[in-house]
C-alpha cells in the first residue's frame, strides 16, 4: 500500500494574449483635442466646410467618449479647465463660438453648424446639453463678449429645439445669481430667443420643464418682485416677456388665492376674516374684483358636498349661498363684478345639471341679500348672458324681470311726482 499523499490534480493549459480591443482604452483626449483643432485650423473660418469636416470625422474620431472635449473646442477653442479658463500650454483655435464676430447672423451660424453636428449623431444630445449647463456654470470665467456670444447661441439653440429649457437651472446658481451674471446673460439669450419665435412658443418651452414661474429667481432674494423683474427687462427692451412674467405672477396668485379660501371655509373660518384676506390679497397681487368674484364664486361652491337630488339641491344651495352672502356682497361694489357673477351663476348651473332649476332662485337670493342689484340684472338678461342654457335660463327669469322693469318704473314715476 503506498502510504504516499496523493497529489490533487492542476488544471493547466495554454495562457491567451488579451486581443487589444477588449483592453479597456486610457481615456487620453489630447489626440482627439490635436486632430480636431487642426481639422477646424484648415478650414479657414468657413463654417460650411467646418460642419462637412465634423460629420466626416464622426467616422474615424471617438465622438461619444470625447464629446465634452469636442463641444469644449467649439465653443472655446480648447479644452475647458475648471471654472471656464482657457490653460496657457493648451493649443487651441479661433475657428469657435468665442472667437467670433459677436453678432446673432453669425451664432446663427454656428447653430445650424451644431445642429447639423447633432441630427447626425444623435447621441450626442445629451453630452451637448451637459456641455451647455457647465458653460452657464463658468460664465463668471469668461469675457463679457463671450458670455453674449453663448447667451445669443444658446437663445437659438432652445428655439431650434436642440437645448431643453431646463438647461437654465444652471443659471440659478448662487454666485451667478448674485453677482448680476444670470440676469445680464438672461437679457441676450431671451432676446435671440424671442427673435427666433415669439413669447407664446418660449412660454411653451419653459412651462414643459415647469420653469415658467421661476424666472424670478435669477435676481437675489432681496430683488425677487414683480416690479424689479418688468422693470429690469423693460429697460432691456423685453417688454413681453415683462408682461409674460406679470401674467404669470397674477395666475399663480389666484391659484394661490383659490386654494387658501376654500381651507379657510373648510375651517369655517368668520367671513370678516376672510374678506379682509381677500382684500389684502388683491392689493398686494393687483387683482381686480372682477376677477375675485369668480374666485370667491367657485370656492363657495366647492366647499360642499352637493345632495344628487335636483328636487333638494336648490333647498341646499340656497341655505348655504345665503350664509356666505354678506362676502359676496362685500365684492360685488361694481356693476361689471356684478355681471360676472351672473355669468358664473349661469355657467354654473348649466355645467352642474342638477342646478338647471336653481338659477332664478339663487339670482333672487342674491337680489335681496343686496349681492346683485337691478341694472346688471337687467343687462345680464336684455343682452349680456351667455349661450349656456340660455333659453331655459330666460324663461325662469321672465316673470322675476318684469318685476324688476315695473318696480323700476314705479320707482321713477315716485321720484317725479316728488319733484
Amino acid at each position: 500500500m503506498n502510504n504516499q499523499k496523493q497529489q490533487k490534480p492542476t488544471l493547466s493549459g495554454q495562457r491567451f494574449k488579451t486581443r487589444k480591443r477588449d483592453e479597456k482604452e486610457r481615456f487620453d483626449p489630447t489626440q482627439f483635442q490635436d486632430c480636431i483643432i487642426q481639422g477646424l485650423n484648415e478650414t479657414g473660418n468657413d463654417l460650411e466646410a467646418v460642419a462637412k469636416f465634423l460629420d466626416a470625422s464622426g467616422a474615424k474620431l471617438d465622438y461619444r467618449r470625447y464629446a465634452e472635449t469636442l463641444f469644449d473646442i467649439l465653443v472655446a477653442g480648447g479644452m475647458l479647465a475648471p471654472g471656464g479658463t482657457l490653460a496657457d500650454d493648451v493649443i487651441r483655435t479661433d475657428v469657435c463660438v468665442f472667437s467670433a464676430q459677436e453678432d446673432l447672423e453669425t451664432m446663427q451660424a454656428f447653430a445650424q453648424v451644431f445642429n447639423k453636428l447633432i441630427r447626425r449623431y444623435k447621441y450626442l444630445e445629451k453630452g451637448f446639453e451637459e456641455e451647455v449647463k457647465k458653460l452657464l456654470l463658468f460664465l463668471k470665467g469668461f469675457s463679457e463678449s463671450e458670455r453674449n456670444k453663448l447667451a445669443m447661441l444658446t437663445g437659438i439653440l432652445l428655439a431650434n429645439g436642440n437645448l431643453s429649457a431646463s438647461i437654465l437651472n444652471s443659471l440659478y446658481n448662487e454666485n451667478l445669481v448674485k453677482e448680476g451674471v444670470s440676469a445680464a446673460f438672461a437679457v441676450k439669450l431671451f432676446k435671440s430667443w424671442i427673435n427666433e419665435k415669439d413669447i407664446n412658443a418660449v412660454a411653451g418651452s419653459l412651462r414643459k420643464v415647469n420653469m415658467d414661474n421661476r424666472l424670478m429667481e435669477l435676481f437675489p432674494a432681496n430683488k425677487q418682485s414683480v416690479e424689479h423683474f418688468t422693470k429690469y427687462f423693460t429697460d432691456a427692451g423685453l417688454k413681453e416677456l415683462s408682461e409674460y412674467v406679470r401674467n404669470q405672477q397674477t395666475i399663480g396668485a389666484r391659484k394661490e388665492l383659490h386654494k387658501e379660501l376654500q381651507e379657510m371655509m373648510a375651517r369655517g373660518e368668520a367671513l370678516k376674516e376672510i374678506s379682509l384676506y381677500v382684500k389684502e390679497e388683491m392689493k398686494k397681487n393687483n387683482i381686480s374684483e372682477q376677477t375675485v368674484i369668480g374666485i370667491l364664486w367657485s370656492s363657495v361652491m366647492s366647499c360642499v358636498e352637493w345632495n344628487k337630488k335636483e328636487e333638494l339641491v336648490t333647498e341646499q344651495a340656497i341655505k348655504h349661498l345665503k350664509q356666505y352672502s354678506p362676502l359676496l356682497a362685500a365684492f360685488t361694489t361694481q356693476g361689471q363684478s356684478e355681471l360676472t357673477l351672473l355669468l358664473k351663476i349661469q355657467e354654473y348651473c348649466y355645467d352642474n345639471i342638477h342646478f338647471m332649476k336653481s338659477f332664478q332662485k339663487i339670482v333672487v337670493l342674491f337680489y335681496k341679500a343686496e349681492v346683485l342689484s337691478e341694472e346688471p340684472i337687467l343687462k345680464w338678461y336684455k343682452e349680456a348672458h351667455i349661450a349656456k342654457g340660455k333659453s331655459v335660463f330666460l324663461e325662469q327669469m321672465k316673470k322675476f324681470v318684469e318685476w324688476l322693469k315695473n318696480a323700476e318704473e314705479e320707482s321713477e314715476s315716485e321720484t317725479e311726482e316728488g319733484d
